[in-house]
């Protein structure tokens, strides 16, 4: 009887009573604070901390709904590139790390995305980063997919607003990513020689070869607080100059305060921040003419 009840009597009752077991996709600790989120609050505070407001890197698809009037665009197909010019190989193949990213984002995914749409009712195109295919570095499908953005920002005359958030180039293209930097400032210029606006979102992280191209020649380069803007690493910067950086250093607040980005914006406030430069761009005031002008 002893061992009916204890084997058999005693695991149904704990099992009817027990606790049950908690997914562990409910719940997301803050790097920053360290709290433990509820997932379904994070995603409705825009993947803001509501303790500490640590900005938590987003996708290009939740980008986009964020920034565009009413979440409704278009996404564009970018031009195709070579998947592995150099036939790279590490301690992996090059193939087999972008198949293991595109099957993490979905069949056809890159590191950056390319939407077009209306924001605060001005025709802009949007071209957003995805730290999390492959560290959002740049490679020839990234340079293609900015100079294929540039052109329909031309052809639409519409703005053109860039969101990166990457490691910067990508060490498995070689010279050929390396060869992005200047492709992708001659995609800006294009832009900016059409008269249109060109503007820069500085995400965490935006360093290396991105850092030093296109994210630096916006018109308007805005940043979302404590995102890492910078070439070099602060680690290695200081290994080399031997000296102790200054706190925060490389942090969006410390470049606003020393000029390199015109404004720190809370992701919250993003949109509207954004709607509203780009009706002052593209529907700017007229000035009043000047009393007896033409001589009297």
């Amino acid at each position: 009887m002893a061992n009916w009840l204890t084997n058999f009597v005693l695991p149904k009752i704990r099992a009817a009573v027990g606790r049950k077991e908690v997914p562990d996709n409910l719940w997301k600790q803050c790097p920053g604070c360290e709290q433990t989120l509820f997932l379904r609050d994070l995603a409705a505070d825009l993947m803001v901390c509501r303790h500490c407001g640590h900005h938590f890197r987003i996708g290009s698809g939740e980008r986009f709904k964020m920034l565009f009037d009413d979440a409704s665009f278009e996404a564009v197909e970018p031009p195709r590139a070579p998947t592995d010019p150099l036939k790279f190989r590490d301690r992996r193949r090059y193939v087999d790390r972008l198949r293991e990213s595109q099957t993490a984002l979905g069949a056809g995914s890159e590191a950056i995305a390319v939407a077009h749409g209306r924001i605060g009712g001005v025709a802009s195109v949007v071209a957003a980063f995805d730290f999390a295919f492959m560290g959002g570095s740049m490679g020839v499908a990234v340079g293609e997919a900015l100079v294929a953005a540039s052109r329909l920002a031309v052809e639409r005359q519409a703005a053109l607003i860039v969101v990166p958030s990457s490691g910067g180039a990508r060490m498995q293209e070689g010279i050929l990513s390396l060869m992005q930097m200047p492709r992708s400032i001659l995609a800006a210029d294009m832009v900016k020689e059409a008269r249109l606006p060109y503007i820069v979102i500085l995400t965490d992280p935006t360093t290396g070869g991105v850092a030093a191209s296109f994210a630096a020649i916006g018109d308007i380069a805005i940043a979302e607080p404590g995102a890492i803007v910078g070439f070099a690493g602060a680690r290695v910067i200081q290994e080399t100059i031997r000296e102790t950086l200054p706190e925060g250093f490389q942090r969006a607040e410390y470049l606003l305060d020393h000029g390199m980005v015109d404004m720190v914006v809370k992701r919250g406030e993003l949109t509207a921040t954004l709607a509203r430069i780009l009706r002052l761009l593209r529907e700017p005031v007229g000035l009043p003419a000047t009393a007896g002008a033409g001589g009297a």
